[in-house]
């Protein structure tokens, strides 16, 4: 499936030549209706636990029919992707209301007790991916050359532009040591984009010399 964007890449331009944007995210914001969304996504939190399935489940049925329906603009196939405990609940959730889809896992990587586990469920086992030389990426090698799955994916994503860094991705790198944005970001001081201060000490030293912190780096890469 295609990915759609609301933005064109060449409207976003790198902080190093900063000059003009089609939108900031302020506006995209408003545009989007973000607030008036959250308010709803909290407003479902607080439904009894019997009525979050009833939701769910409507959700999930409408996905599945909207993917797979030979009049719509996808008539596609669905599966689902197996690992650890989340995608084995939503697994055999999807089962309990008649959705029986595949599912498929690079089940090698996982532990032994989480095999067993994808074997009872009849987990389709895929093959891992193989380098240059065909030398397939063990679950250790994947961890040391792509990094460890820590603390939440959107603060990992965070620690990953930090560990990463370009030209393109200054702006971001700077606005998670400081909470400073650029015109993108609308300019904002002490924004969400900050990664929090416990977490910068452990992670922020990459910025070190370019923000004149003394923050920590650590002995391993992280992963979102």
């Amino acid at each position: 499936m295609e990915q759609l964007s609301l933005i064109d890449e060449e409207d976003i331009i790198p902080r190093s030549g900063a000059k003009k944007y089609k939108e900031n995210v302020l506006e995209r914001k408003e545009r989007e209706h973000i607030d008036e969304n959250i308010q709803r996504f909290l407003q479902l939190q607080q439904l009894p636990y019997e009525s979050k399935l009833s939701h769910a489940a409507i959700m999930a049925k409408d996905f599945y029919n909207t993917i797979t329906s030979p009049v719509g603009d996808y008539y596609a196939n669905c599966h689902v992707s197996v690992g650890g405990l989340d995608s084995i609940t939503l697994l055999l959730f999807l089962r309990s209301i008649g959705i029986d889809i595949p599912a498929i896992s690079v089940s090698s990587i996982e532990d032994r007790s989480v095999r067993n586990i994808h074997k009872q469920l009849g987990v389709i086992p895929l093959k891992t991916s193989v380098d240059e030389n065909k030398k397939p990426y063990t679950k250790h090698r994947i961890l040391q050359e792509y990094g460890f799955p820590v603390i939440s994916k959107e603060k990992a994503a965070k620690i990953e532009h930090l560990q990463n860094p370009t030209e393109n991705n200054a702006t971001i790198r700077h606005a998670i040591i400081t909470g400073e944005t650029g015109e993108y970001g609308g300019w904002q001081k002490n924004s969400r984009m900050k990664l929090p201060k416990k977490w910068l000490l452990l992670f922020g030293g990459y910025e070190n010399e370019n923000e004149g912190v003394n923050y920590m780096i650590p002995p391993f890469k992280v992963s979102s």
